[in-house]
């Protein structure tokens, strides 16, 4: 075993922009070579009424177990099957309804193309994602992806770099192609991650969070001062609406509001004597019901609020939240 020299930052830095500059060309070759193959292999999968089977050893085990996350959360049902494996029985979970992605740069992998045969026996269709088309694996494909390289960013050409990274942007391209087609939107991707941030964000609305019934601070036109402070001072939200007999919106007070009074009017006024008609702003922001959180957040930090209340298509209030019924949802 070689000993290690001693570290030579410059030197490290000078391979990692190789490493980075030689990944990037494969993938950009490899862009230039995409043809109507691509589009075949597009069509092979929407027609799949089953699943895409992912398989690979090695290197591309490891882009294959990758590609086949980003396919079954981007809305076509995949799962990966090892090559070694299923020739002890895990070739039983392929069906004739599914669609083989076999993927191997030499396309000679051993455990891969054993099995090739009896994959083509059953009649399911096999697209290879190889670096050699000429090789047993694309020679039995339906369909052959070239993500062949012209060199690997390994010093030695060797360890597989730039090969894994052109398979993995080629898994990529497939599965953004497919989402496209098959017209996934937003909504479809958040309900597959309804644990991450995207998927609270489009999937909590400001009915989920939102303050409801008897904890949204009230008060009618008439209301004096005091009664006005006092529901502020219990609701704890910073603010209090004012309603009609309906419980339509007309105005909104909040504690800045206050604050800005009594530095206006000094002593000269007794705040006793206010309605809260006298001090509301009138025509308050509000967000319906049936909103997305996030559209509330982002109504709170583009007009710097904390608080926001909440109508229904009436204009009638229903409820009320701030920013941190957002942070505690983890939507902010």
């Amino acid at each position: 075993m070689t000993l290690p020299t001693a570290f030579d930052p410059q030197r490290a830095l000078a391979l990692a922009r190789d490493t980075l500059d030689i990944e990037a060309r494969a993938v950009l070759a490899m862009a230039a070579r995409l043809d109507d193959r691509f589009a075949q292999a597009v069509a092979l999968v929407l027609a799949c009424r089953g699943r895409v089977v992912v398989m690979g050893m090695g290197k591309s085990g490891h882009v294959g177990r990758k590609i086949t996350a980003t396919l079954a959360s981007t809305g076509t049902p995949a799962m990966f099957v090892h090559p070694a494996e299923a020739s002890h029985g895990d070739l039983g979970m392929i069906t004739a309804a599914d669609v083989v992605l076999g993927i191997s740069n030499s396309g000679e992998s051993e455990e891969l193309t054993a099995i090739l045969p009896l994959i083509k026996r059953m009649g399911v269709p096999l697209i290879a994602l190889t670096g050699r088309a000429d090789a047993t694996l694309g020679r039995h494909a339906d369909v052959v992806l070239d993500a062949a390289v012209a060199q690997e960013a390994c010093p030695h050409n060797l360890a597989p770099t730039a090969s894994t990274t052109a398979q993995l942007a080629l898994g990529d391209a497939l599965a953004v192609a497919l989402l496209d087609a098959r017209g996934f939107k937003a909504d479809d991707f958040a309900r597959s991650h309804p644990g991450g941030a995207l998927g609270r964000k489009l999937l909590t609305h400001v009915s989920d969070v939102m303050r409801s019934g008897a904890d949204v601070p009230r008060v009618p036109l008439e209301a004096d001062l005091m009664t006005l402070m006092r529901e502020i001072s219990a609701k704890g939200l910073g603010m209090s609406a004012i309603v009609d007999a309906q419980q339509r919106v007309l105005g909104i007070f909040t504690d800045g509001d206050l604050r800005r009074l009594i530095e206006r009017t000094g002593s000269s006024t007794d705040l006793r004597t206010l309605r809260a008609r006298e001090v509301m702003h009138a025509n308050p922001r509000t967000v319906p019901a049936d909103a997305l959180a996030v559209m509330a957040a982002d109504l709170m930090e583009a007009n710097r609020i904390t608080s926001v209340l909440v109508v229904d298509a009436d204009g009638r209030l229903v409820g009320a939240l701030n920013s941190n019924d957002l942070m505690r949802a983890k939507v902010i």
